[in-house]
């Protein structure tokens, strides 16, 4: 009988989250011209492939597709990288006061983005950085690298320090044993890691808004958005369109990952 509740009450969940998902296809599907308000719950005809062209032609997608695809895999990779020597060197290379360098590392997460916005703004004006692809990569790879060291610096927690040591007796140095031991270990977290980073780049609008401008550096996302706030109304189909569109690449990426996603977020089992 629990088990009977405890699936009905899942299913209902479900559906419920899957409703906003299932009001985007519909209406996304529909031609502008029938497109109201009053009939969003309901089908009415087909012309989602339209809908899907007339948006990348009003928005630009075609151009920042490709930049946002930069960032989302080269700024991630990075931030792997960087977070996971960070966890490697506190936790087995036994840094000097190791907890309080990972304490600021990840203090780069205490305080809202927002509040950096206006000095990152400046600094990357001052320096040549703004509407650059350079500068996009900089600043998503150091918003990814605190939860990168958080996640690994636990992960290498859960491996024992003899690993280490048996490998410094066999000769290997503290490079060799980074690259060739504990990063293979941690693939599945690095994989988590890559994928949630990726997606949360690949979603942004906020710096995208504010540190890019040119059609081919601006991130997806806030290409989008100004589609929306040029074409809204009428084209509002279009627009969600635009956003379903834009959206396939994670729920792909999250489907064709989904098991190592899964391990990693065990962090430790490997």
């Amino acid at each position: 009988m629990s088990r009977v509740i405890r699936t009905t009450v899942l299913a209902v969940l479900g559906l419920i989250w899957l409703l906003p998902v299932y009001l985007l296809v519909i209406n996304a599907a529909k031609a502008p011209a029938t497109f109201t308000t009053t009939q969003s719950w309901k089908p009415t005809d087909f012309s989602l492939l339209d809908n899907f062209g007339e948006a990348v032609r009003l928005s630009g997608l075609s151009e920042s597709i490709v930049a946002t695809l930069i960032y989302a895999l080269v700024a991630p990779a990075i931030a792997v990288v960087v977070g996971a020597a960070a966890g490697f060197a506190i936790v087995a290379l036994k840094l000097k006061r190791g907890f309080l360098w990972f304490v600021v590392i990840f203090g780069g997460t205490v305080f809202p983005i927002q509040m950096i916005l206006l000095p990152l703004f400046d600094a990357y004006s001052r320096m040549s950085l703004f509407d650059t692809k350079l500068g996009m990569i900089i600043v998503y790879a150091a918003v990814s690298i605190p939860f990168s060291a958080f996640v690994m610096r636990n992960f290498f927690t859960g491996i024992a320090h003899n690993v280490f040591e048996a490998a410094v007796i066999d000769g290997a140095s503290t490079w060799r044993i980074f690259a060739r031991v504990y990063l293979p270990m941690a693939s599945s977290a690095l994989v988590a890691i890559f994928i949630l980073q990726a997606t949360f780049i690949w979603n942004d609008f906020l710096l995208g808004l504010v540190l890019s401008q040119s059609g081919d550096v601006r991130p997806i996302v806030t290409s989008l958005a100004g589609m929306q706030s040029t074409y809204g109304g009428a084209q509002m189909s279009v627009v969600l369109a635009g956003g379903l569109l834009v959206s396939l690449p994670t729920v792909v990426l999250f489907l064709f990952t989904q098991k190592f996603f899964a391990r990693g977020l065990a962090l430790g089992q490997y």
